[in-house]
């Protein structure tokens, strides 16, 4: 299998459902071994058996990104297993209590909701760059995508433990694509709008917003699909962006364009 990522060793957080799987599948199809990590191994292991049934390479590991020691070993299994390490996606998520029964205001955000999604929005994200970027230095750069949101670009209210762990992970992508600039590592950001994915599914179930709203809310006029959000971390990885690190990247149909 060749492609934009041929040869390249590729570690996918959330990779059992939605945007991470869609993404391990890509890579997996234009040639990269891929290292699905999430801590539902029942949805993983389908990701793995997914892209072995289409003649690609890949392993599942289970790991909590909020979780150091987890986060460590999943980094050095990957490489233990493939020899090295060229791309990361960190894109392991939650939407916390905002998805269920309607928008949450911060007084009425639980301090547990708060430190919940912040562990794995945020911190998650932190800790992978904190171990993928050794591995990487070692074989002289890569690239790093981390999925934000529109909701690390601008506010929602309702929502704003997710918002803020969003616009954290905006920040941090800046910061550590300066870091590294120079040492040959790449490192951006993906900030989905609405994509139809169980992540989604679970806010409009919830109530805190009707589908209708969502679509009428994107200028492009529909819900994407998690293949469009794949296809633009597969650019941000290969070397097609070789001149773009320290990107915030709006994948959403023209939200924050509005």
């Amino acid at each position: 299998m060749a492609g934009r990522v041929s040869g390249k060793v590729a570690l996918i957080t959330g990779g059992g459902s939605g945007i991470g799987r869609a993404t391990a599948i890509v890579f997996a199809r234009e040639g990269a071994k891929v290292a699905i990590a999430d801590y539902n191994r029942d949805g993983g292991e389908q990701t793995v058996r997914m892209i072995k049934d289409a003649g690609g390479q890949a392993i599942f590991i289970e790991a909590n990104v909020a979780v150091a020691k987890q986060v460590e070993a999943m980094v050095a299994k990957t490489v233990e297993t493939y020899g090295r390490l060229d791309c990361a996606f960190n894109n392991a998520g939650i939407e916390g209590e905002m998805g269920h029964g309607g928008p949450i205001g911060i007084a009425d955000c639980s301090e547990d909701n708060w430190a919940r999604i912040i562990a794995i929005n945020l911190t998650g994200v932190f800790l992978c760059m904190k171990y993928e970027i050794p591995q990487m230095l070692k074989h002289g750069g890569g690239s790093i995508v981390n999925t934000a949101s529109v909701a690390g670009l601008i506010g929602f209210a309702g929502g704003s433990a997710y918002v803020a762990s969003k616009h954290g992970v905006a920040g941090l992508t800046k910061s550590a694509a300066l870091e590294y600039a120079k040492s040959g590592i790449r490192i951006n950001a993906v900030c989905p709008g609405f994509i139809r994915t169980a992540m989604v599914e679970r806010v409009i179930d919830g109530g805190s917003i009707s589908e209708d709203v969502m679509i009428a809310s994107e200028p492009i006029g529909r819900i994407g699909k998690p293949e469009e959000i794949a296809n633009a971390v597969l650019f941000l990885c290969s070397d097609d962006a070789s001149y773009v690190t320290g990107l915030p990247m709006p994948v959403d149909g023209g939200y924050v364009a509005q």
